[in-house]
């Protein structure tokens, strides 16, 4: 049976009325027209439903909703709220770290909560945050360069 839900998505108060088992993934794409986090596998395998609950990475099609009412949720939207684009967003372009970029949100979403942990990581810091997000294309050098670019703060 649906129940109001307050969700702090985005630093904004969104009300839903649904059930509290329905995925976040699904409420953030299908009731509040939030639809750059992806479906990718529905498992919480491949990363592309990577959003951040309170600042860290969580995948979003395994997370009932009604888990983070409450928590402060952030989508890939969320992270240019007044048009101008996140560090890791404008690397990612700087680099051409996205081929098709369907994985691109997921993967900056996870870079995001990386670097809000540690903000100056390694490259082998990178590689072993990243190993759960998955690029079908295949750019994995690019996404790397990428996030070492945003945390040296030298994207354009």
């Amino acid at each position: 049976m649906a129940k109001a839900i307050e969700l702090q998505v985005n630093n904004t108060t969104r009300p839903v009325a649904v059930e509290a088992e329905r995925s976040l993934l699904s409420v953030l794409r299908d009731e509040l027209d939030l639809t750059g986090t992806k479906y990718g596998c529905g498992e919480g395998q491949c990363g592309a439903c990577t959003v951040l609950i309170d600042g860290y990475p969580q995948r979003s099609c395994l997370t009932p909703v009604g888990s983070v009412a409450g928590k402060q949720i952030t989508t890939i939207e969320g992270l240019a709220p007044a048009g101008k684009l996140h560090p890791l967003q404008q690397a990612f372009l700087d680099v051409g770290a996205m081929q098709c970029a369907y994985c691109s949100p997921g993967m900056i979403m996870s870079a995001a909560g990386l670097l809000r942990r540690n903000p100056n990581p390694t490259r082998s810091e990178i590689v072993r945050f990243m190993e759960g997000n998955l690029c079908r294309c295949g750019t994995y050098p690019r996404i790397i360069a990428a996030i070492a670019l945003a945390a040296k703060g030298k994207s354009k």
